[in-house]
């Protein structure tokens, strides 16, 4: 068992939150019980992984999408009261870690990814802006590269998803721009960048012409698919850490 005072302590050190402007807070979202023996991480707060929870006797959710955002109306309906009454009610903590778990070099969902598809470890470069700031990464393949069909493969493998895709690009492929989630208008950076390939979770209409006419291969592979490995990889680290259980909690979705 470790204090949750302890667990977010070291998720803040890890991840430096305040680093990054965001969409969301990002931390602790909702206090709970103070000593923490079993953490559930999923990829978004919703009332289905709280019930969830519950039945798993989770002490603390940790997500990488939280409950509180910018853009939400700034009162509590009932759909926040629900997901609140289920968290406030077991005395469960809720944490969220959004675009500081997209950028982070070696749990972050990006970096992740990178080391999925096999790119080389050494030469990741910050890319992909996001409130300010890169929270992706540019990578390299192994000389002398991969085929836009070995590409599709890879990107399919890790994800478990097969990804939309315009392979408009050179063959081989040498280098990529990875960044998880809701992220299509940053193809345009990636053809700026002179970049092979771009991966991301969520398409957009317009980005088959941009990657058509800028000559790079462009694949959504999911927003949820792209944005389970940082997350889990957090949970990981505090049950080795800490010596408590954890458990991942998958609710597929298929944007």
């Amino acid at each position: 068992m470790a204090r949750l005072a302890e667990l977010i302590g070291f998720l803040d050190a890890l991840l430096e939150p305040d680093a990054f402007a965001d969409y969301g807070p990002n931390g602790l979202q909702v206090p709970g019980r103070e000593e923490v023996q079993t953490v559930v991480t999923a990829v978004s707060g919703q009332a289905e992984l709280f019930e969830r929870a519950v039945e798993a006797g989770a002490d603390l959710v940790l997500v990488h999408h939280g409950i509180l955002w910018e853009h939400q109306p700034r009162r509590i309906d009932r759909l926040h009261a629900r997901r609140l009454r289920l968290l406030l009610a077991n005395d469960i903590s809720l944490a969220a870690y959004h675009l500081p778990l997209d950028a982070h070099a070696t749990v972050g969902n990006n970096a992740l990814l990178a080391d999925g598809l096999g790119c080389l470890p050494e030469g990741r470069t910050p890319f992909g802006e996001a409130k300010g700031r890169p929270v992706g990464f540019s990578a390299q393949f192994p000389e002398p590269g991969i085929s836009p069909d070995e590409l599709v493969r890879r990107v399919t493998e890790t994800t478990g998803r097969e990804p939309l895709r315009f392979l408009a690009g050179p063959d081989p492929v040498r280098t990529i721009g990875i960044v998880s989630g809701g992220a299509p208008e940053l193809v345009q950076e990636a053809v700026d960048a002179g970049l092979d390939a771009f991966l991301t979770g969520e398409p957009a209409e317009h980005v088959m012409a941009t990657a058509r006419e800028g000559g790079v291969h462009f694949l959504a592979a999911g927003h949820y698919a792209t944005e389970t490995f940082g997350i889990r990889r957090l949970g990981d680290l505090l049950a080795e850490r800490f010596g408590i259980d954890h458990q991942f909690v998958e609710i597929p979705n298929p944007i």
